[in-house]
């Protein structure tokens, strides 16, 4: 396939770009492409990697971080007090530097985890069906009681009332479960 930007050279980057529907491809020569480069987001890399991905999540707005032209002010910036990394190098590296950096940069990760895992920060686990029987019927109780005490505090009292008695049946059917 010959590059659709100067028809000489062979086509040696391919991208699918999906918009509103509308699918378009563009065929490129690694020439074009890297003159293209701000297009295809580029950074004059060879390849595209996981960190790649998560550099420009981490690039996108998340409404915590305090940006000028993308230069962080210094007293602004903020750092893990183990390692010393700044949130400016994470988005770099894409990589956090050690396990005390995540409790710090805590508020500015969020966002993007729940973006990239559907609204989910909190890791569940999971068991096998055929293994897990009362631990299934234990973790949907566990996750019914924080449901029950979101209510109270949001003073839904009658949808806590339901929960309750979806608790109970839940309990009531281990306790039979445990009697055979």
């Amino acid at each position: 396939m010959i590059c659709q930007e100067c028809n000489e050279r062979p086509a040696t980057f391919h991208f699918t770009k999906v918009i509103n529907g509308e699918k378009t491809q563009v065929h490129m020569c690694e020439h074009c492409a890297q003159g293209n480069s701000d297009l295809f987001m580029f950074n004059g890399s060879a390849g595209f990697s996981l960190n790649n991905l998560l550099t420009g999540l981490l690039n996108m707005e998340t409404g915590k971080v305090k940006q000028e032209n993308n230069v962080f002010h210094s007293n602004d910036q903020p750092h893990c007090e183990q390692c010393k990394m700044t949130l400016q190098q994470f988005k770099k590296v894409g990589r956090f530097g050690c396990s005390n950096c995540y409790p710090t940069f805590k508020n500015y990760i969020t966002p993007i985890l729940k973006r990239v895992h559907g609204g989910n920060t909190v890791h569940a686990g999971k068991i096998p069906k055929r293994i897990g029987g009362d631990l299934h019927i234990r973790k949907q109780i566990e996750i019914l009681k924080s449901k029950i005490n979101e209510y109270i505090l949001q003073e839904e009292f009658e949808k806590a009332a339901e929960v309750r008695d979806e608790i109970k049946s839940l309990e009531k059917k281990l306790s039979n479960k445990e009697g055979l």
